[in-house]
């Protein structure tokens, strides 16, 4: 589905915004294909595809001639017009990517932490990031920003820090001072699970979809809402902790206190508990190499808890889909969305089980995917977009 833009002169941004990924969807696009499915003025189009050109963001191609008059001119997102730097920080993993403006990664660094430790891992962020400054890969002087994503939520007494499902330490770490200092381009910090939505909407399985929630499976549980056309990541940037919803009371104990939250019962810690993995063992790789009754164990678990979880986020927002994925691996993921049917009745139950919910496309790299993205959606959006 494509946004729609609006002719008010205030809503230059959200325009610009609009034709940016109407184009990316698309492919090429004529003034006039751009106008037909945003529903602006040709005037509007032909003004913002003019900045969007001179900015280096668009590229022009061969004229299509059709009848009399000027033949018309299509244009494509310009992969080489600038490139962001997506960071996703997980337990134990760091993954840095260079992304180009069509969403290609150029360059990747995967890198297996021996350590949770702030200033550890901002260490090794700042040397590799220095060491890609003389990648012949791509532009540094391009490079637009970093989007930085880890898991949340951010700054809640009593969960942010608490068990081993988040990462401990970062509270009063500011990671825009300590990244905008060393490298002088700016740094946004978001949810993962917000980032892995905007990953999948834009290089996924969500690239026509107007509405939908991603379920981000981690260690623990979160959720990424993009609700009509935009991201929603609440006041405080936590909306979408789904995994603190309380769904059994007094069940399960959990690491924030309560009793009996979502996450307890569809994480890959709780995987790594029912299948009694410990230590070094508690991985996604090795819920692969187990054998099928342990994993078993899980899986009746945490059937249960993702309808549960799908019929609360239907009812809660109406979305076109509910959509699984993250760094869980595929296999058993598709083992657990094959098991979901029938559905609970919901405010969606007229639209199939198997358009209700579906299995992301972006896999690991949503989240880093997103980050990446981050910094050229926000560019875009951004007043000052014309000094650029």
């Amino acid at each position: 589905m494509t946004l729609s833009g609006t002719n008010l002169e205030h809503a230059k941004v959200h325009n610009r915004r609009v034709v940016i990924e109407t184009i990316r969807l698309h492919g090429q696009l004529t003034r006039a294909e751009i106008a037909r499915l945003t529903h602006l003025t040709p005037q509007t189009v032909s003004n913002i595809t003019r900045e969007l050109e001179q900015t280096g963001w668009l590229q022009s191609h061969q004229p299509i001639r059709s009848g009399r008059g000027q033949p018309a001119i299509p244009l494509s997102i310009a992969p080489d017009g600038a490139y962001s730097i997506g960071i996703h920080l997980d337990q134990g993993l760091l993954t840095i990517i260079v992304a180009d403006l069509a969403g290609h990664a150029l360059q990747r660094c995967d890198v297996s932490l021996q350590s949770n430790e702030p200033s550890d891992i901002l260490g090794q962020v700042k040397n590799i990031l220095h060491k890609l400054r003389h990648s012949d890969r791509f532009d540094w002087q391009k490079v637009l920003g970093i989007g930085w994503v880890m898991p949340g939520p951010f700054n809640v007494r009593g969960i942010s820090s608490a068990g081993p499902t988040t990462l401990h330490g970062w509270e009063n770490i500011n990671i825009n001072n300590e990244l905008e200092t060393e490298f002088g381009f700016p740094v946004w910090v978001a949810n993962d699970a917000t980032a892995a939505a905007l990953g999948e909407r834009l290089y996924g399985v969500a690239t026509q979809l107007h509405s939908f929630v991603y379920l981000f499976i981690n260690n623990g549980l979160g959720a990424g809402i993009y609700l009509n056309g935009h991201i929603y990541d609440g006041c405080s940037h936590n909306a979408g902790e789904i995994g603190h919803i309380i769904v059994q009371p007094q069940g399960r104990l959990c690491f924030c206190g309560n009793q009996g939250c979502l996450e307890r019962y569809l994480s890959l810690q709780a995987a790594y508990e029912l299948c009694q993995l410990v230590g070094d063992e508690a991985t996604p790789q090795q819920l692969l190499r187990i054998d099928d009754e342990q994993l078993e164990q899980w899986l009746q678990v945490a059937v249960c808890a993702t309808r549960q979880a799908v019929n609360i986020v239907e009812c809660l927002f109406d979305a076109e889909a509910v959509i699984l994925g993250g760094m869980i691996p595929e296999p058993i993921l598709a083992k657990l969305v094959n098991r979901l049917a029938p559905l609970p009745r919901s405010v969606r139950s007229r639209v199939p089980d198997e358009l209700r919910v579906r299995i992301g496309q972006t896999g690991l790299d949503a989240a880093a995917l997103g980050a990446a993205a981050l910094p050229i959606l926000l560019i875009a959006q951004d007043s000052n977009f014309d000094r650029l």
